[in-house]
């Protein structure tokens, strides 16, 4: 049987339709963002103050993303009293940073002490080494010193994000003493899912869940009802080491334990769903060369990460155009060559392309490591001879009924050898860029692109000269 919970009675049913209408009649359409904007040009505060105030904190920080920059600092200054830490917390990195450089320090500093600190190290941490001094030094005592060290981690790493409010009891506690113990702090964290069970140094030695705490009768000791073996989290450990480790061992918490072993913090599982989400993103706009691809991000910096592989990727397009050069007389003699390559170039690249971003998941996943490299590069040559053969057989007929058999011959050949050779540089490449400790992400499209028109023209044409196609 389900047990249900008393209904509220203080709470009406037409509350609860204002609340439904409410949520309707301020999503962040166009009207409504132009009407905040217009009242912005106006001065009016009092007027933006009251359309503003019955959203979400998300939604305001959203609010924030859609207005011109010069216009974030007077909304910011419309709405003080509703810029809470919550707010804060879901800011856009960029537009995050901009505000926090136009505010004072000590502004900055009132707003990083309602956080909690991992949430205030994420407010700073892109700062100024200067500003970040002039915030940290209005700080109190315990807040400077725990988001310094924090700063004093990589980027990036389980001591950077993780959270330093945890509960810590010691085992020789009874059930008991833990529930009064924890009705009785009012200082601890807001939100904990388990608390972790530490010795005599510090170091944890097991954890207990809440929903153990409540059912479990007082007199129990905690040692004997929780949980010894538990997956902890090296301070130092990789962001995307970190969210594999929740994935793979169906994690909610885990504690993040230092060089000795002893515990500094915990990871909570909504700070993986954001580095989940922040390395999926990443990784498909790194893939595709754009950057860091933000509409926030300044124009001279998204210039700069997109033209560099621009740049790169009409290197590697001048080497296929000397392949094409190199066959310029066989071309000029049969036509139908010049129509056909570019079916042979773009097949290819699709099929790089695929097993590219399957082998780039799959090192992002730990999937594909060096203990498993050949396997899965046989795995992907026999698969790339499949797809050639499909769809050299389907190409090969095509021209052959078109122009003649032999032509049609030699681009079913072509075909499969350039399948091939995208289907071996979709898994090298990636395992290559990984082995140089390079994102496998960030240039493996430029250079399989390179490699699979290259070969395509080489193929194509170098068979075309060699059978007398183009004789």
């Amino acid at each position: 049987m389900v047990a249900e919970p008393p209904i509220e009675e203080n709470v009406r049913p037409d509350d609860r339709i204002d609340d439904e209408r409410l949520d309707e009649e301020n999503t962040l359409k166009a009207d409504y963002v132009r009407n905040v904007r217009g009242l912005l040009d106006a001065g009016d505060k009092g007027g933006v103050y009251d359309l503003v105030e019955p959203l979400h904190p998300a939604d305001i920080a959203d609010l924030f993303e859609l207005c011109d920059e010069n216009e974030r600092r007077d909304l910011a200054v419309a709405i003080t009293d509703l810029m809470s830490s919550d707010v804060i917390a879901e800011l856009n990195d960029y537009v995050r940073e901009t505000m926090m450089e136009a505010l004072p320090a000590e502004a900055v500093a009132l707003i990083a002490e309602q956080l909690e600190n991992d949430d205030a190290v994420q407010l700073i941490e892109d700062l100024d080494v200067a500003d970040q001094q002039a915030i940290l030094a209005e700080l109190a005592d315990e807040d400077r010193v725990a988001i310094e060290s924090a700063l004093a981690y990589p980027e990036e790493t389980a001591g950077r994000l993780m959270s330093r409010e945890v509960v810590a009891v010691p085992e020789h506690m009874t059930v008991g003493g833990l529930i009064d113990f924890l009705r009785e702090n009012v200082d601890l964290a807001n939100d904990f899912y388990e608390v972790f069970v530490v010795d005599h140094i510090h170091h944890p030695v097991g954890t207990c869940q809440l929903s153990w705490i409540l059912r479990t009768p007082r007199h129990i000791a905690l040692s004997d009802v929780m949980k010894r073996d538990q997956t902890l989290v090296p301070v130092g450990l990789d962001q995307e080491e970190v969210a594999l480790m929740f994935q793979k061992y169906a994690l909610i918490s885990a504690a993040v334990v230092d060089e000795s072993g002893r515990l500094v913090g915990q990871m909570t599982v909504d700070d993986v769903v954001h580095i989940i989400s922040e390395e999926a993103s990443e990784d498909a706009l790194l893939m595709s060369g754009a950057g860091e691809g933000d509409i926030n991000e300044p124009i001279r910096e998204a210039y700069g990460s997109r033209v560099r592989w621009l740049i790169a990727n009409l290197g590697t397009a001048l080497i296929g155009s000397l392949i094409i050069a190199a066959f310029g007389a066989a071309i000029e003699k049969l036509v139908a060559l010049a129509i056909l390559m570019p079916i042979v170039a773009s097949i290819g690249g699709n099929a790089g392309t695929q097993t590219m971003a399957v082998s780039v998941r799959a090192i992002a996943m730990n999937q594909l490591t060096e203990a498993n490299t050949l396997r899965i590069l046989w795995r992907e040559f026999r698969v790339a001879v499949l797809n050639g053969v499909t769809i050299a057989v389907l190409i090969g007929a095509a021209t052959a009924a078109i122009f003649t058999p032999m032509l049609g011959a030699v681009i079913a050949v072509a075909m499969v050898i350039n399948i091939i050779t995208a289907g071996l540089a979709g898994v090298l490449v990636p395992v290559i860029f990984e082995r140089l400790k390079q994102d496998p992400a960030v240039a493996s499209s430029v250079f399989v692109t390179m490699i699979t028109d290259s070969m395509g023209f080489f193929a194509f044409l170098g068979l075309a000269v060699v059978s007398g196609v183009a004789s």
